[in-house]
């Protein structure tokens, strides 16, 4: 009978062990949230339901205190929250970067910005008191850069007493980030295939109203000439007149309406 002896494990070992269990665990809570997310936005060709998608998923993923999704306006550089995973009811706010040293920074350089603990960053200063009375531990804001440009950025606020927020979350957001770029992309050509629809529906219908216009005072004024010249319409004349020749007439004046309602 083979002697059995368990191999006793040094407080390091076990901690080297648990450590590395721990990472497992985040990197499968990683892999879960990224399929999820994906589901959702790649369902999705409204940037509406493509914004709030990432902001709630990312902010139940890690227990945030807030998670916001801002976008650029590329006529004015204007900046706008768009989504918001504390209220989703926000949609459509235009923000004043000033407030957002750390959002204007990464809009600006196109780079990540990390800031693990807000107290000791000199950065924050002009925003510390309103940071410490919502006990914010650190913030993370990724680019939602397109072709080298940021069209937006995804930023990350975690509580002081919450979970920390380590290098492989943020890789995992800039994943996340790149993800929601391609599904704004997709959204953004949807929308202008929708628009050109749009457009193309309505001039269609303008042209036909322009022909009902000039059909009706062609009309008008054809049946007043004709009766100030003829006197009073004899309905029994009209019974004997050629079939063929009043069709023919109609597809001349048809004919000649829809070149006047062109070139009006």
């Amino acid at each position: 009978m083979t002697d059995f002896t368990p191999t006793i494990l040094s407080a390091e070992e076990v901690e080297r062990l648990q450590s590395r269990v721990n990472e497992l665990e985040r990197e499968r809570k990683h892999l879960l949230a990224t399929i999820e997310i994906l589901e959702e936005i790649s369902g999705s060709l409204n940037f509406v339901d493509v914004v709030q998608s990432v902001a709630r998923r990312l902010g139940e993923a890690f227990g945030l205190d807030r998670c916001s999704i801002f976008l650029v306006e590329k006529a004015d550089q204007t900046v706008r929250l768009v989504a918001s995973y504390e209220d989703p009811s926000i949609r459509n706010y235009v923000v004043d970067l000033e407030r957002y040293p750390e959002l204007k920074k990464a809009l600006r350089s196109g780079r990540t910005v990390f800031i693990p603990d807000v107290a000791n960053d000199q950065s924050l200063a002009a925003v510390r008191g309103a940071l410490n009375t919502r006990r914010v531990k650190s913030i993370t804001v990724v680019p939602i850069t397109w072709r080298g440009v940021a069209i937006g950025a995804m930023f990350l606020r975690t509580f002081r007493d919450g979970p920390a927020f380590a290098q492989v979350d943020v890789q995992f957001c800039q994943v996340i980030a790149s993800l929601t770029a391609k599904a704004l992309r997709n959204a953004h050509r949807f929308e202008r295939l929708q628009e050109r629809a749009g457009l193309t529906g309505t001039g269609s219908a303008r042209s036909h109203e322009r022909e009902r216009v000039a059909l009706i005072g062609f009309m008008r004024r054809l049946l007043d000439e004709f009766a100030a010249k003829e006197g009073p319409f004899d309905e029994g004349i009209l019974a004997r007149a050629s079939a063929d020749e009043i069709e023919r007439l109609v597809g001349v004046a048809m004919t000649v309406l829809a070149q006047e309602a062109a070139a009006r």
